[in-house]
């Protein structure tokens, strides 16, 4: 005998309000089920894209493809004390000379001239830290042998171009407008290079001067004396072998 209850109007209204519930929960699941696959695929894309372009980053931390964080010697720069023969006198932060953003790694150390014969690493520091300067250096190594530090180890500083994000840069002060550096200037650059090798794990081989990224004239005499520039780069190894 046919069950009437099964077509009773009630009954009727029951199974819709089912049927609609089930279909309610079938595409909240759907919606959050494309939700959670668009995540994965943003985020995916976006190391992706950080891998192959670490400049995006502004934190130093860079992953690496290879399961090695070459933020590492950033890390390391946090943590480095400078030598009491390094007198630190950071510029203050603004948009341009020192923007307080992070190196990416630690790859080469560029050398540089400042263009300005017979003036100071005091004078150049004090240039630096005017609100309208667009340039900068971590180091400047003046014309007695004192070395200034203008910028922190693991920030950018404002002095190679595109290579500012992972290089350390060390300005050079010089008596006159060939840009050789004087003999005590010369002992500190040789000095404060070594240092910075041995504690970034880097060579003779990874020193740069800001022609070798730029094409630019400096610093002048080292680009105009090849020689001079490779007695240089051998006077370092000489050092760090000690």
């Amino acid at each position: 005998m046919q069950d009437n209850s099964y077509y009773s109007r009630s009954a009727v209204i029951e199974r819709r309000r089912l049927r609609r519930r089930r279909i309610a929960i079938r595409r909240l699941f759907l919606c959050g089920l494309t939700v959670i696959l668009a995540v994965l695929v943003v985020g995916a894309g976006v190391l992706v894209y950080r891998l192959f372009n670490p400049e995006s980053y502004d934190d130093g931390f860079v992953p690496s493809a290879f399961g090695r964080n070459v933020s590492e010697r950033v890390t390391k720069a946090k943590e480095l004390e400078m030598p009491e023969w390094v007198d630190v006198q950071l510029i203050h932060k603004h948009t341009t000379a020192r923007t307080g953003i992070n190196l990416t790694d630690i790859k080469n150390i560029v050398i540089h001239y400042v263009g300005n014969p017979n003036t100071t690493a005091q004078n150049n520091r004090d240039y630096f830290d005017k609100a309208d300067t667009t340039v900068s250096s971590h180091f400047v190594v003046g014309l007695e042998g004192e070395i200034i530090q203008c910028v922190p180890l693991y920030e950018k500083s404002a002095a190679s171009n595109e290579r500012n994000k992972d290089t350390i840069s060390i300005e050079v002060c010089h008596p006159d407008n060939s840009g050789k550096y004087n003999d005590k200037t010369y002992e500190s650059v040789i000095k404060l290079i070594a240092y910075l090798c041995e504690n970034f794990s880097l060579d003779e081989n990874d020193i740069i001067r800001h022609y070798d990224i730029t094409g630019k004239i400096c610093p002048k005499y080292y680009v105009e004396h090849e020689d001079a520039w490779e007695t240089l780069k051998e006077d370092v190894k000489e050092k760090l072998d000690e």
